[in-house]
């Protein structure tokens, strides 16, 4: 990633940074770093964090001995490369706990998903990716797939996403479908087509359905908040359909929505 001039230039689709003060670009490049460790990714060093985020190698150096002195990396001086510390666990485990609309939410996606027998999400969006806040799973069959809190999945192929991009702003939201179009190259088409049919399916019906990965259907809505917007999702592994399930299944998700967001407005506790 290239973060020069990112206190006058930032992307659209980097998160809105309030207030007019500049940014601290030390402070941007170390959160670069840490963003470079992804599951399958856990163990870098500093050419690998340089090439993943665009800095150079005498910047990672310096960085990367500050955050293991701050206790955000540990140092595997064996393999001479960096992991993520402990620390990096506590911060995530702070932001769950303290999260209103997930402690809201949680009780009610647990007992939609024990009563129907279904998985239930809650995401957010992060750049060009959603990430998993809470994920319930009772599949009704076996399978091989298991998503997990802090998880993370593509934006333009999931229903998730897709909902997302209904209520995002106009200008992150073009310039997310700018960077999908980009990298998609031939294949973009029909994954655009399928973007807007749900973008007018939430806007309709406050819901969109997608089957991104074979034999399995997923629905979301997106719950808009005035601090943020979350997305709410129940799929199923299934050889049924995208029709019946979305028949099936609307309809569960939907009140799920509606009782999180009848909570939330009234001001009363989890």
């Amino acid at each position: 990633m290239d973060t020069q001039g990112m206190d006058t230039s930032r992307s659209a689709i980097l998160h809105d940074k309030p207030g007019q003060s500049p940014s601290n670009r030390s402070l941007e490049r170390g959160i670069e770093i840490l963003r470079a460790f992804r599951p399958g990714s856990e163990l870098l060093g500093n050419g690998d964090i340089a090439e993943r985020t665009g800095l150079s190698k005498s910047t990672v150096s310096r960085l990367t001995q500050t955050l293991v002195g701050t206790g955000m990396l540990q140092i595997d001086a064996q393999q001479r490369a960096y992991r993520l510390a402990p620390a990096v666990l506590s911060l995530a485990h702070a932001m769950r706990t303290g999260s209103h609309v997930l402690s809201v939410a949680a009780p009610l996606m647990r007992s939609l998903a024990e009563s129907q027998r279904i998985n239930v999400g809650m995401a957010a969006p992060d750049r060009d990716e959603m990430v998993y806040l809470e994920s319930i799973r009772y599949n009704r069959r076996i399978v091989l797939r298991h998503v997990v809190s802090g998880q993370r999945v593509p934006l333009e192929l999931t229903s998730l996403g897709r909902a997302y991009l209904a209520v995002a702003p106009e200008a992150k939201q073009k310039a997310l479908l700018n960077m999908f179009k980009r990298r998609r190259g031939n294949q973009w088409e029909p994954i655009g087509r399928a973007i807007e049919d749900a973008r007018k399916s939430v806007s309709e019906r406050g819901y969109c359905a997608a089957a991104w990965q074979p034999e399995v259907v997923a629905l979301a809505t997106p719950l808009v908040t005035p601090n943020a917007n979350y997305i709410h999702n129940v799929s199923v592994s299934t050889d049924e359909t995208l029709t019946s399930v979305v028949r099936e299944l609307c309809k569960p998700l939907m009140d799920l929505k509606r009782n999180i967001q009848k909570i939330l407005d009234a001001g009363l506790p989890p």
